[in-house]
Order: C-alpha cells, then sequence, then structure tokens
C-alpha cells in the first residue's frame, strides 16, 4: 500500500472519531445552554406568581395557554418536608387551546406564605423536540461532519502531494535508474533541506554503484581471460602428449581422465562468469524477442546430437511467445531447457514443448518421481547425476528469468518434469 493511502486512512479514522466527539460534545452543551435559558424564564415567571400570591392578589390556581401553564395546589408540610423545594424535569404537558401535547420544561416549586401553610407551585413552559433535535443533529453531522472530512482530506492530499513531490521525483528516477545504461541527471530542485540530502545521498549511491559495476566488469573480464587462457593450454599439451606413441594404455587413460577435468573446469568456470554477470546486471542491451524460432533452431541441433536416445520431441504452438529482454540471454535461457530435457531424458523417452502467446512449458521424461522444488534451481544441486553435467544449468534459468521478470517453476506431473516459464505478474 502506497505511503498516501495510509496517511488518508489513519487520518479519516482520527478526524471521524474527533469529529464524532465534537458532534456529542457540541449536542449536549447546546441542550444545557437551552435548558439554562429556559430554566430562567421558568424562575423569573414562578417568582412573579408567588410575589403576587404572598402580595395578596387574588390568582387562579391554574392557567393554560399555548405558551406557559402553572398549577397552584396546597399541601401538607409533611408532603413539603419530603420533596425538594425546587425540580427540573423534562416531560410531556396537553395544552387545551392546542388540544395536543407538546414537550415541556417543568419548574416545581415548594413555598411557605405567612401564614405558616405549604403550596407546590408546577410552572412548565414549552420547549424544544428533542427527539427531533437528535435527528436533526445526525442529519447535519451526517452531511456536515461527512463533507468537512471530504474536504479536510482532499486538502491534505493536495497539500501532501505539493510538500512531497521532490520525493515521488526522485523515487521515478532511480526506478527508471539502470547501472551501466544511459542515465538522465537527476534534475530535482526543491528547497526542503531534508529532500535535498536525499538526493545528494541518492546520487552519491548512484555514483558508488557505477564504479563497483566497472570494477566489477573489469574483475570478470579479467578472470576470463586470465583462467580460461591457462587452461585452453593446458588441455593443448594433454592433447599433444597424449599423441606420443610411446605412452602405456595405462599413461593414456590417466592423460585422458585429467583432459576430462580440465574440460569440466573450463565449463564450470565459463558457467560460473556468465552467472556472475548476470548477478551483476551486465546485460544492457535489450529488445523483443520472439521464442519460437529460437526453440525451433535448439531443437534441431539437439535432436542430432541426441538421435541415439530416440526421443521423440514434439511442438504445440497456439501463439507467438515475446518478451524484451537481451538476446544473448533469451538464447541461453532456451539452450539450457531444452539440454535439461535432453539431458536428465531417459532412451525411447519424450519431449513435450508448449509455446503460447502467455508462457512456455517444458516437459520430458526422466525419474519417476518429482525433484525438489525447493532445491531445483539452486546452484550445484543434481537430482540425478549426470554425467557432463555441473549443477548449474537450471540455476541460470533461474537467474536470467528473474533479471528479465520472468516467472520460472517446476512441477511434476503424468511422470513428466514440467518447467514452465511466463511473463512476471505486475
Amino acid at each position: 500500500m502506497k505511503l498516501i493511502y495510509h496517511i488518508i486512512i489513519r487520518l479519516s479514522i482520527v478526524l471521524s472519531v474527533v469529529l464524532t466527539v465534537w458532534a456529542a460534545l457540541f449536542y449536549f452543551a447546546m441542550i444545557d445552554e437551552i435548558n439554562d435559558e429556559i430554566d430562567d424564564s421558568l424562575e423569573d415567571y414562578s417568582e412573579q406568581i408567588i410575589m403576587r400570591f404572598l402580595s395578596g392578589e387574588e390568582i387562579s390556581s391554574k392557567k393554560s395557554n399555548t405558551n406557559n401553564q402553572y398549577y397552584l395546589t396546597e399541601i401538607t408540610p409533611e408532603n413539603a418536608q419530603s420533596k425538594p423545594h425546587i425540580s427540573y424535569i423534562d416531560s410531556m404537558v396537553y395544552i387545551p387551546l392546542k388540544q395536543e401535547t407538546e414537550p415541556a420544561r417543568i419548574l416545581t416549586t415548594i413555598y411557605k406564605n405567612t401564614s405558616g401553610t405549604y403550596y407546590k407551585l408546577v410552572v412548565s413552559t414549552p420547549t424544544i423536540e428533542k427527539k427531533d433535535l437528535k435527528k436533526a443533529i445526525l442529519f447535519w453531522i451526517i452531511f456536515l461532519y461527512v463533507g468537512l472530512l471530504l474536504i479536510i482530506i482532499v486538502i491534505n492530499i493536495w497539500i501532501y502531494k505539493m510538500s512531497t513531490r521532490p520525493l515521488y521525483k526522485l523515487l521515478a528516477w532511480m526506478d527508471k535508474y539502470e547501472v551501466g545504461g544511459n542515465n538522465t541527471h537527476l534534475q530535482n530542485e526543491t528547497y526542503v533541506v531534508e529532500f535535498k540530502k536525499l538526493n545528494e545521498a541518492a546520487i552519491r549511491n548512484m555514483q558508488r554503484a557505477e564504479e563497483v559495476f566497472e570494477a566489477q566488469k573489469q574483475f570478470i573480464g579479467n578472470a576470463s581471460h586470465e583462467i580460461q587462457t591457462p587452461l585452453a593450454v593446458c588441455r593443448n599439451r594433454l592433447e599433444n602428449l597424449m599423441e606420443d606413441e610411446s605412452l602405456s594404455e595405462n599413461q593414456l587413460n590417466e592423460l585422458a581422465k585429467t583432459h576430462q577435468t580440465l574440460a569440466y573446469i573450463t565449463k564450470l568456470n565459463k558457467t560460473l562468469l556468465l552467472l556472475s554477470k548476470i548477478d551483476n546486471r551486465q546485460f544492457i542491451e535489450k529488445t523483443e524477442i520472439e521464442f519460437n524460432p529460437i526453440i525451433t533452431k535448439f531443437i534441431q541441433d539437439y535432436k542430432e546430437a541426441y538421435s541415439y536416445q530416440n526421443i521423440m520431441i514434439t511442438v504445440s504452438e497456439t501463439g507467438i511467445f515475446k518478451n524484451v529482454m537481451n538476446e544473448t540471454l533469451a538464447s541461453i535461457l532456451m539452450n539450457n531447457l531444452i539440454k535439461n530435457a535432453y539431458i536428465h531424458n531417459v532412451e525411447n523417452g519424450k519431449i513435450h514443448i508448449e509455446i503460447t502467446p502467455s508462457k512456455l512449458i517444458f516437459k520430458n521424461s526422466g525419474q519417476d518421481f518429482a525433484l525438489n522444488t525447493h532445491l531445483i534451481f539452486e546452484r550445484f544441486y543434481q537430482g540425478n547425476k549426470k554425467e557432463g553435467s555441473i549443477g548449474l544449468g537450471l540455476s541460470l534459468v533461474k537467474s536470467i528469468c528473474d533479471l528479465e521478470n520472468l516467472k520460472c517453476t517446476y512441477h511434476f506431473k503424468d511422470m513428466l518434469h514440467c518447467f514452465e516459464i511466463s511473463h512476471e505478474e505486475k
């Protein structure tokens, strides 16, 4: 997941919690303020009624209208002592003129006149419909706060992209950079100190990578020349020595074994140097390769070389398999897979190659059990030792596939060893 999506998700969660808490606090604060204002008006109204009553004015024990109502009743001293002198409640009251009930704020006051008689005064005034208020607040929370959340997220995304533009420009440059290739100079002007340091560090590391790359190329080139030349000289001298007629049969056999060992070392050295070049990404030139003609060419070559084994080979083509890669590595890849199918086959065995636009499948008979899928592509692993094999063919196949964005898999099915090459999923 990209960094910006991590930030958006976390920002959304935090803001949702904050806005929800803020909305709840806002609701309770608003209800408290409304109740406080209504309570003040109820207190003023009840004080006026009490003062009029205490001053001797004649007032009705009950009054009803659409705005305020009051009920004045005489109570016993015991009843007066058992209840608080002032209390507030929210309730529903019936308004006769409207012939309906409405929510109201009710003040209950207990007082005593000059003669010692206790009275209970109940004053009510219509108030807000709190259920409707809750629904309205819920609606506006969804409408306003969600809108506010989206606006905040959009603004943050815009600010994030504007602020991190140098970072993504650097990442794009590094993603396209190929060590040893024809790379463009980094143009990433910025006033942010951290991004400046990051640019400088990236350039230094790329320069260091170029230096190491050149040193490795030189070392491999020197190693190839310095090792292969003495080996070739030794093989030639042995061949010349083996032509001496004065040598005994036993001496010729020992020389032949030595010559075979040198041939093995020469082949091993070449393959290891090739693996080193692949690992160091020294095959830079790339073009779109069609594998069908390459496979056809190698089939003809190996068919003649292994004709004595009487191996039946069939090819099924339903399309052209293509990939953008180095031409030399494409030939090495196909050569190793076809050669592997022949070397590890059995007499009167079979090889079947399937070619589609999306994958290549090489199937061959051989030993009647599956190879170790965890080790088969490891260097020097050989499930069944074959003469002339150095155990690096499939390792070479895997290295080329990894370098050229191809996927290489192995499975055993219907007594056939199957190697599948397909395009790497992006």
